[in-house]
């Protein structure tokens, strides 16, 4: 929700003056425009407490100068009297307090919605939002009918201790205000840049040749998603230059049926009538308007067929390619192995010619003998036939 001041750094035309209403934002999408006065001046980043009334407010400035006009004349906010003023910059009191407000919110939250289902009323509290200086507690809350929290009201004071203000805000908004991941995986929309919520339908999901599921089509808040109207008036205009779906196609072999349209790809797939097992066939769209021309001639194509698009297969180098020489699932399985041992069976297993030598020179046969046995515990060093020292 932070805005890029592109006019920050410009000089004021002479004779101008700075523009004395600046931008404050609070919990979470919410933003208010507040009068700071003539010879006053505030950055963006600045902590300034503002006139709530009754009562004092904490926000951070998040705009200055020439974009706030924009910005209130986008948003309709007229520059009259009844914009409230900011009172001063907050200081290090003021701030303790903020923080200290701030960290009552979630127990107030799970300790009120323990004393909504006592009431058992039919509604749903999203999120609730404390005034800087702790003197009030404003609840959002959906419902889907009209509620009466009179009562309501009465127990949630008493239990806190704090003014009660209680909001009634839409799906949309609370989605915004608590936040979220998108299906996309990206952070919602709504809880970050987009502002105004236009109506969705479903025929922005027809447009784009979308499957109408509920459960692919809905966000996090349960209603269409807000993504599906960014690229609608560009499908729009590409649509535009297509044939309607109700268009027949006209042949010898029989009449033929709209399937889809793949718009950006510029071909429609139309099926006969009379063999609707049959899969159906891709056609240009430059063909498909000939061949209406002939239909509208009274002339007739012998088959579709002869206007389907074929696919031409990739070869099988273009599907895949070695690009790295990491094609051998092996790559990793080493043939030596570490530590003496293992090179010496490695030799061992990989020479049997030289071990079939050696047996027959110590044995003189193929077969080990008693005298390969001494000549063995001789190399060692053991056994009766030790040379002596002497």
């Amino acid at each position: 929700m932070t805005v890029f001041d592109w006019l920050d750094g410009v000089p004021i035309p002479e004779g101008q003056r700075p523009f004395d209403i600046v931008e404050i934002r609070f919990k979470r999408n919410r933003k208010g425009y507040y009068r700071i006065g003539q010879g006053r001046r505030v950055q963006t980043g600045d902590v300034a407490v503002v006139d709530a009334n009754p009562g004092e407010d904490l926000g951070i400035v998040s705009l200055t100068g020439e974009l706030v006009r924009a910005q209130m004349k986008a948003k309709g906010v007229k520059d009259t009297h009844e914009i409230k003023r900011v009172i001063r910059k907050a200081e290090m009191t003021d701030i303790t307090a903020w923080q200290a407000a701030r960290n009552r919110e979630q127990d107030t939250l799970t300790k009120a919605r323990g004393i909504i289902a006592e009431h058992k009323l039919e509604m749903k509290l999203g999120d609730v939002e404390f005034q800087g200086d702790g003197g009030k507690c404003t609840f959002y809350y959906t419902a889907e009918q009209r509620v009466d929290f009179r009562e309501l009201v009465k127990a949630l004071a008493g239990a806190f201790k704090v003014r009660v203000e209680m909001k009634q805000i839409g799906a949309r908004q609370e989605s915004a205000r608590i936040g979220g991941i998108g299906v996309c995986g990206r952070e919602l929309c709504c809880s970050t840049w987009l502002t105004d919520f236009r109506s969705v339908s479903t025929g922005a999901a027809r447009y784009q040749q979308l499957s109408l599921n509920p459960q692919k089509l809905a966000g996090q808040c349960g209603k269409l998603k807000c993504c599906l109207n960014f690229e609608l008036d560009q499908y729009k205009e590409a649509v535009a230059q297509f044939p309607p779906p109700s268009t027949k196609l006209m042949t010898r072999k029989g009449k033929a049926g709209h399937f889809k349209t793949d718009i950006f790809g510029g071909r429609m797939w139309f099926q006969y009538f009379d063999d609707p097992t049959a899969s159906p066939i891709p056609i240009d769209l430059e063909d498909v308007r000939l061949i209406m021309e002939m239909n509208a001639k009274g002339e007739k194509p012998d088959d579709l067929q002869g206007y389907a698009v074929v696919e031409e297969a990739a070869p099988e180098d273009a599907l895949y390619g070695d690009v790295v020489g990491q094609d051998d699932v092996k790559r990793f399985d080493s043939t030596v192995r570490s530590g003496k041992g293992g090179r010496n069976r490695n030799r061992r297993k990989g020479r049997p010619d030289q071990r079939e030598e050696k047996a027959v020179t110590a044995g003189g046969t193929g077969e080990k003998g008693p005298s390969g046995q001494r000549r063995k515990k001789r190399r060692r060093g053991k056994g009766p036939d030790k040379p002596s020292k002497a």
